[in-house]
């Protein structure tokens, strides 16, 4: 049975992670799938500082869903971290946390967080302490490759995206509208 806004009173932790195309996708679908419903979402997206085109779809839900970012055009790869890396991370970290405690959201999303301690940029222990202080009405989501067992066991859902057979092996470019 659906519940409505007003009864909605337990948000849960869901995470989306694996090696397949789909996580940032599926946790914006989930955001403006709220905002059809009046629920404000907060997205912060963890090593992301280029242009993507869901920054423009968020415009067009009249306030309902924000993004923000927290990293160079460039995302980071492995072995090429920089103390500016490790720096933007702790402040999406500290921006993640305003957003949970100003009390303006419903669903406050962590894109690439997961990958963040891939990275090292952030550690399991404070991303722990983010779900275990978040409030009992908001809806946390965490994305990225590489999700470790003990977010994993704080989840109340899990999907990992699987690839099966990608384009992009073929060469195929990101494209507009469809991968950023």
């Amino acid at each position: 049975m659906a519940t409505s806004k007003k009864d909605w009173t337990t948000g849960r932790v869901q995470v989306y992670t694996g090696n397949g195309k789909g996580k940032t996708t599926a946790a914006l679908g989930l955001a403006f799938r709220a905002a059809g419903a009046g629920l404000r979402t907060y997205v912060g997206q963890f090593m992301k500082g280029m242009k993507y085109s869901e920054l423009d779809s968020a415009a067009l839900t009249a306030g309902a869903v924000t993004i923000e970012q927290y990293g160079h055009p460039e995302f980071c790869q492995v072995g090429k971290t920089s103390p500016e890396d490790k720096r933007l991370a702790a402040e999406g970290l500290s921006r993640i946390r305003a957003a949970i405690a100003s009390g303006l959201y419903d669903i406050v999303v962590m894109d690439e967080v997961c990958t963040t301690l891939f990275f090292k940029l952030l550690t399991v222990e404070e991303i722990l302490d983010v779900i275990q202080s978040k409030p009992d009405g908001l809806e946390l989501v965490l994305t990225g490759r590489y999700a470790p067992e003990s977010l994993i066991a704080a989840a109340d859902l899990v999907t990992e995206m699987k690839e099966i057979k990608h384009y992009y092996e073929k060469g195929v470019p990101s494209r507009v509208g469809i991968e950023n």
